[in-house]
């Protein structure tokens, strides 16, 4: 392997960020949506398909997660869903992250509940 290949693979993120479209398309084929917030931004509103496995909970255990379906991650703003599809995809899950979180869904025009 080249020096370029190798410096592509080591910085390479192992998971893919999307937009609120490429979402709900994954969504629709049976993808699931894992809220990394905290109890109190999970509380002040969420997409209505969300799980709720704050962070600070998945850093330590995935239980709870399926492994056999994509997961897309979510959160405020897209910076702890970025963490938590890497964490993820570097347990073996097909993770995406949502670029923009809640922010993004609610401009979207998406439903919170």
């Amino acid at each position: 392997m080249g020096l370029i290949s190798s410096l592509k693979k080591a910085f390479s993120k192992p998971y893919k960020t999307i937009t609120v479209a490429e979402a709900k398309e994954l969504l629709a084929s049976g993808a699931d949506l894992i809220d990394v917030r905290t109890v109190q931004e999970w509380r002040s509103g969420r997409a209505p398909q969300a799980s709720h496995v704050p962070l600070d909970r998945l850093q330590t255990s995935t239980t709870g997660v399926q492994k056999t379906r994509p997961v897309i991650t979510i959160c405020q703003s897209g910076i702890r869903s970025a963490s938590a599809a890497r964490l993820l995809a570097d347990k073996g899950y097909e993770a995406y992250s949502l670029r923009g979180g809640m922010v993004a869904w609610r401009q979207a025009g998406e439903p919170v509940r």
